[in-house]
């Protein structure tokens, strides 16, 4: 298992930090995914990549704390909210475009929105969008390099 960790755990830590856009609980629920794994690795049939599988039991635990934290709707203030040399005014900027993209994102039929989050907010490889979601590496490219091109036209856009 400690094979497994050292090859995967970044991947699976990617994959969650596209979910979370946190890096704490990115990392808390890499570890709960692991943990999970060990628990239940005699169910592993070797249907699917083992990083498919690890992603698969990621975004279960994701879901899962999604809902515990619905139940308590808290919000903390990170550091980097507090204290940021951009101005207001760039801020708001940057976030009105990263709503629009969003916005955008959400119109795209899966499994392109997925290469399309994984890619942009996850910072993953196109290999490692392939092998998360039980593609090729260039079926990843592809897909974004297409799905890159109906948002840059602006039709998604208001």
């Amino acid at each position: 298992m400690e094979k497994i960790y050292n090859e995967h755990a970044n991947t699976v830590y990617k994959f969650l930090y596209t979910k979370t856009q946190n890096s704490d609980w990115a990392e808390e629920l890499t570890q709960e995914t692991f943990y999970r794994a060990i628990k239940s690795i005699k169910t592993y049939d070797g249907s699917c990549k083992i990083s498919t599988w690890l992603c698969q039991i990621a975004k279960h635990v994701w879901m899962q704390e999604l809902e515990k934290k619905s139940k308590y709707k808290t919000e903390n203030i990170s550091d980097d909210m507090v204290s940021s040399e951009d101005s207001i005014e760039d801020k708001l900027v940057q976030a009105e475009h990263k709503i629009q993209l969003i916005k955008a994102l959400h119109f795209i039929k899966e499994p392109a929105r997925e290469v399309m989050y994984l890619r942009l907010l996850g910072d993953l490889s196109f290999k490692e969008i392939g092998d998360i979601l039980g593609k090729s590496e260039t079926w990843s490219r592809v897909t974004f390099f297409r799905n890159k091109c109906e948002i840059m036209k602006g039709d998604y856009y208001e």
